[in-house]
């Protein structure tokens, strides 16, 4: 990690934290650490971060880049209490990378989880006894009615063997924990999702990813932790894996030995068991959000601007094809459940989904979802035949929940015919490289079409274009809203309406930054506003305010 304190002669101070990578010093409003003074180039230097080092670098700045009190002409490596001067802004080094505090927090790392392990041992070896009684118990028992119960009727059966059990078996329970915990834990290891019911009822946590059954990690406000819950074996954690993915029809072993699922609430899963997964059953657990989200909620927590949010919401209600672009975990997802609830209750609505999460409130909203292969490789229904068939259904508005292959090719058709105001999202980290993957997903689809055929679909096909981000301090933030005006020199064209600027990072480690326009009214607006369509063109030109870092989209 890299800190580095920037001061000016007033002795003002501004604390920056870095981690691996490459970032930029400037008066630029892109830079990573922006110095405001009038002699400091718009990409004066850059400092590039690795594990063990970090190396000062100037960028042909006009004035020089000045370390310790010499102009350097070549990289140098920089260390602590190292001073650098641009103008009348100082920058003092804190802290840089070495080789030795890596493998001392290495070490730190490794201690806490032994620890872990080394408390919960016992308590472990503990339910792995219960739970065998009990599976034995409900064997002998229940044999010929475990069948005809529903899951309801099973946990009750399950609570009473545990209880017996645990009162004719047991004689120590570890120091800290209650028979009725006991009893809590093994019944969901028997009948429910054991070592995950607890995590997936805590609020607090919004993903949950299980490297086998001794290592549960989990996601609190977009940082990771190590959890002390864990599964007695690999076959109990097999058995839960079994649990979430056979109401729905779908299955998992060694000849398929992946498998995505939904969990009641919506929350999305993914499965890989060995000869795939080397360490043991994984699961990774995407929850959803037990309550709606509403773009106040956004707003709230720091992820948009309000104009910003006005801003979609018109272009929704006036039908314009909006594609929501981000990374893993950005809050695509939310974003598209939250415009989509801006569509007007009159339109025929169809959600695509390969597991369904959207949930709209217009009364007319048909839901696919696609379907994988059976056994025998039969049975078959992707993202691609859910979209040509919803073309066949007369609808008002298509909003496909991702797009990642050749789907991209019959979307852009349904835009480009009639179908306004649909909506998408798609994996990738900055627009233009959003527009670069459509291009690769649309040849997918295995038609031979050349690529400024497809550049001049994707031009006309798509208006509005949202990346979203997650941000290195966990936060989910908006960071661009651009409009695509149109197809020149083989190139699609796009304005940035609104931006995130960023300006460093707070005492508390958060990103510190806010939200602009940039004075670009779109096209559909400026029509929109001709027409007699009341729009607020004053969006377009107020002045952003410093957003703090909330705590991001759930």
């Amino acid at each position: 990690m890299l800190v580095l304190e920037v001061f000016d002669q007033n002795n003002n101070k501004m604390l920056y934290e870095y981690s691996v990578g490459e970032y930029v010093l400037g008066k630029g409003d892109h830079c990573d650490v922006i110095l405001g003074d009038h002699h400091v180039s718009r990409n004066h230097a850059a400092i590039l971060v690795t594990k063990d080092s970090a190396t000062l670098r100037d960028l042909d700045s006009t004035n020089g880049t000045w370390l310790n009190r010499q102009r350097i002409f070549e990289d140098r490596p920089l260390k602590s209490g190292d001073e650098l001067v641009f103008g009348d802004l100082g920058v003092r080094i804190l802290k840089v990378p070495s080789r030795a505090s890596v493998f001392e927090d290495g070490e730190d790392r490794r201690a806490s989880k032994s620890t872990i392990e080394q408390e919960s041992e016992e308590f472990i070896a503990l339910k792995r006894r219960v739970h065998s009684l009990i599976l034995e118990y409900l064997d002998l028992r229940k044999r010929a009615n475990l069948q005809q119960m529903d899951s309801e009727e099973l946990r009750e059966e399950a609570i009473k063997a545990t209880r017996q059990i645990i009162r004719d078996h047991v004689k120590r329970i570890p120091d800290g924990i209650s028979r009725d915990e006991l009893q809590r834990q093994v019944v969901a290891e028997a009948v429910g999702l054991g070592a995950l019911e607890p995590l997936v009822e805590d609020d607090s946590v919004t993903e949950i990813m299980v490297n086998g059954p001794d290592h549960i990690y989990v996601e609190k406000e977009g940082r990771l932790v190590l959890s002390e819950s864990r599964f007695t074996s690999t076959q109990s954690l097999l058995a839960v894996i079994d649990r979430i993915v056979a109401p729905l029809g779908r299955r998992i072993d060694e000849s398929s030995p992946m498998v995505d699922a939904r969990l009641p609430d919506g929350s999305r899963v993914n499965a890989v068991i060995p000869p795939l997964a080397l360490n043991g059953p994984t699961i990774t657990i995407r929850k959803f959000a037990k309550k709606n989200l509403f773009m106040s909620d956004l707003i709230r927590f720091g992820s948009i601007e309000e104009s910003m949010g006005l801003f979609l919401k018109s272009a929704v209600e006036l039908k314009q094809n909006v594609v929501i672009s981000g990374g893993t975990g950005s809050g695509k997802t939310t974003l598209l459940n939250i415009l989509s609830n801006f569509i007007s209750p009159d339109d025929r609505i169809i959600t695509i989904e390969d597991a369904a999460e959207l949930k709209l409130n217009q009364p007319h909203v048909i839901s696919l979802e696609s379907r994988p292969a059976n056994a025998e490789g039969k049975g078959l229904v992707a993202i691609r035949d859910l979209v040509i068939n919803a073309l066949r259904m007369r609808p008002d508005r298509i909003v496909v929940g991702e797009c990642r292959g050749g789907e991209a090719l019959d979307m852009l058709q349904a835009m480009n015919t009639g179908h306004d105001g649909s909506l998408t999202t798609g994996h990738a980290n900055s627009p233009s490289d959003f527009l670069s993957r459509l291009e690769v997903m649309v040849m997918m689809a295995g038609v031979d079409l050349p690529s400024r055929a497809i550049r001049e679909q994707i031009a006309s096909a798509v208006d509005i274009l949202v990346q979203q981000s997650r941000m290195a301090d966990g936060t989910r933030k908006i960071t661009h809203i651009m409009e695509v005006t149109g197809f020149e020199d083989d190139k699609v064209q796009l304005e940035t309406v609104f931006e995130y600027v960023r300006k460093g990072y707070d005492s508390k480690g958060k990103i510190r930054g806010y939200y602009r326009p940039t004075g670009y009214v779109p096209k559909f607006y400026r029509d929109s506003a001709e027409q007699g369509v009341n729009v607020d063109l004053g969006l377009f030109t107020a002045q952003g305010n410093d957003v703090e870092s909330g705590i991001g989209i759930v």
